[in-house]
C-alpha cells in the first residue's frame, strides 16, 4: 500500500497549489478565493524518489459549528486519521495567526508526524520567515513555495524518511482496467449522496444546498471483487444562472470529468421536472463519445400515478438516449443501486470492446444483402469491408465506393444492425466511411 500524505491548514494557503505541484497535474482548483476546496482530493505523487498518495483538504476550521464549515472539518478529520504523514500548511506572508495555533494543538493529539510547511517564502529572507513559526511546537519548520516549487522535493523527502519500504507490486495489478465512472447532473440532484451509498462511508460531502460540491473528486473503491474509480463532479446549472467565479470553474472540471470518464452516470430528479440542462448535459455527454448510464433518483418519493407522468416525460425530453439504460433509484435508502452498477459494468465492456475485422465485415455484408444503400443520382453506394478504428467509443470504419452519397438514415440502420449484433449496450457507436481511390484517376 502507498503511504499517505494529507495536507492540512487554514483557507487559502496553498494546499491546492501544492497537490497540484506535487501530483504534477491541475486536478484540484486554484484561485484567490478562501475555501475553494471542500472535499477530500486524492491523487498519485510523482514529486520524490517513491511513489505515494496525496491528499488535498478544505480549510481547516476545527472550532466550526455550523454549516459547510462543520462538514469540511470532518473530512480533514477523516483525512488525517488515514495519513501516514501531514504537511501543516501555514502562510509565511501572513505570519502565525490564532488558527494557525488551533490547528497545530490537534494535529499534535493526533498522534501522527507532522511537517511544519511554511508557504510563500519565494522572494523573502526565509530564516527571518519561519522563526516565528517556533512557537507552534511543531518542530522545525520548512520554507517553500508551492507555486514556484521551491523547497517542495525536499519537503517530501522528509515526509517519507520514515516510511516502510514499498512492497513489489504484481504486474498484473498494473495491467488491470479499472472504469472510470463520473457521476454527473444538477445541483442537489443526489450524486454525492449516491457516492456515499456506494461506498458505505461520508466519504464527500452531501449537504442540503445546491452547489456543495465544487471540484471533481477521484475515488477508488471496490464491490464483489471488482475495482472502480468514482468521479463526483459539481452540479451544472444553467449558463446564465453561473454567476460566481467559482462555479465557473467547477463547470470547466465537470466538462472535464465527462471527457476522462469511461462511463457517466447522467442522475436525475425524479421529484423535478426534465430541464433544458438536464437535456444538454446529455447531449454534451452524447457528443463526446461516453458510455451512458441514466439515474433517475429519488424515486421513492413518488406516487405511481406521478412516477408514470414522470417515465412520459423523460422518454420525450431524452429520446435521443437511445443507448442509455434507465434505472430508477433511491440513493438515500440504497434502492435500485446494484442493478445500476450492472449497467455500468455493461456499458463499460461495450464502450471498451474489441470488434473483430472478419465478424464485422459479416455483419456489414448480411446488412448490405438485407438493405442495401439508396441510389443517389444514379448511382448506389458499394460497401466492402468494415474494421475497428477506436475504442471508447467503438469505432467502426466502412470501406467502399461512393460513401460520400450515403444518408444520414442508412448510417443509422448501419449503427444499429452492428450495435444489436455485438450487444453493445450503453455506448455511443460510430460510423465512419473511407471512400476508395480510383487507379484511373492519373490516366
Amino acid at each position: 500500500m502507498l503511504p499517505t500524505i494529507v495536507l492540512v491548514g487554514r483557507p487559502n494557503v496553498g494546499k491546492s497549489t501544492l497537490f497540484n505541484r506535487l501530483t504534477k497535474t491541475r486536478d484540484a482548483l486554484v484561485a484567490d478565493f478562501p475555501g475553494l476546496t471542500r472535499d477530500r482530493h486524492y491523487g498519485r505523487g510523482v514529486i520524490g524518489d517513491r511513489p505515494y498518495l496525496v491528499v488535498d483538504t478544505g480549510g481547516f476550521e476545527p472550532s466550526a459549528d455550523t454549516g459547510i464549515m462543520v462538514e469540511m472539518a470532518k473530512q480533514t478529520l477523516q483525512a488525517i486519521d488515514e495519513s501516514d504523514a501531514i504537511i501543516f500548511l501555514v502562510d509565511g506572508r501572513q505570519g502565525v495567526t490564532p488558527q494557525d495555533k488551533v490547528i497545530s494543538d490537534r494535529l499534535r493529539r493526533s498522534k501522527r508526524p507532522v511537517i511544519l510547511a511554511v508557504n510563500k517564502c519565494e522572494g523573502m529572507n526565509r530564516a527571518t520567515v519561519v522563526a516565528e513559526f517556533y512557537e507552534l511546537g511543531l518542530g522545525e519548520p520548512y520554507a517553500v513555495s508551492s507555486a514556484h516549487g521551491e523547497g517542495v522535493r525536499d519537503l517530501v523527502s522528509l515526509a517519507l524518511a520514515d516510511m516502510p519500504p514499498e512492497p513489489e507490486e504484481d504486474e498484473n495489478d498494473e495491467n488491470e482496467r479499472t472504469p472510470r465512472i463520473a457521476l454527473v447532473g444538477r445541483p442537489n440532484v443526489g450524486k454525492s449522496t449516491m457516492i456515499n451509498t456506494l461506498l458505505g462511508e461520508d466519504r464527500v460531502i452531501a449537504f442540503d444546498q445546491p452547489g456543495t460540491t465544487r471540484d471533481a473528486i477521484h475515488i477508488d473503491f471496490e464491490r464483489d471483487g471488482k475495482k472502480y474509480t468514482l468521479i463526483d463532479t459539481a452540479g451544472i446549472r444553467r449558463r446564465g444562472k453561473v454567476f460566481e467565479a467559482i462555479e465557473k470553474f467547477s463547470v470547466i472540471k465537470t466538462l472535464q470529468a465527462i471527457e476522462d470518464a469511461n462511463v457517466v452516470v447522467l442522475v436525475l430528479d425524479a421529484q423535478d421536472a426534465i430541464t433544458e440542462q438536464d437535456g444538454s448535459l446529455a447531449a454534451f455527454v452524447l457528443e463526446t463519445g461516453r458510455a451512458l448510464v441514466v439515474a433517475v433518483n429519488k424515486w421513492d418519493g413518488l406516487k405511481e400515478e406521478k412516477r408514470d407522468e414522470v417515465k412520459k416525460d423523460i422518454a420525450r425530453k431524452l429520446s435521443f438516449l437511445t443507448y442509455a439504460k434507465f434505472h430508477y433509484v433511491s440513493a438515500l435508502k440504497a434502492q435500485g443501486l446494484p442493478p445500476l452498477l450492472k449497467s455500468v459494468d455493461a456499458a463499460f465492456a461495450a464502450a471498451m470492446a474489441k470488434l473483430s475485422t472478419p465478424k464485422l465485415t459479416r455483419v456489414l455484408e448480411q446488412a448490405v444483402e438485407q438493405h442495401s444503400p439508396p441510389i443517389s443520382a444514379g448511382i448506389r453506394p458499394k460497401l466492402r469491408y468494415a474494421h475497428q478504428g477506436g475504442k471508447n467509443p467503438p469505432i467502426v470504419i466502412i470501406h467502399g465506393n461512393h460513401t460520400t452519397r450515403i444518408p444520414a438514415s442508412y448510417k443509422r440502420y448501419l449503427e444499429k444492425t452492428f450495435r444489436t449484433a455485438f450487444e453493445l449496450t450503453g455506448t455511443p457507436l460510430l460510423i465512419q466511411f473511407k471512400q476508395g481511390s480510383n487507379p484511373f484517376d492519373d490516366k
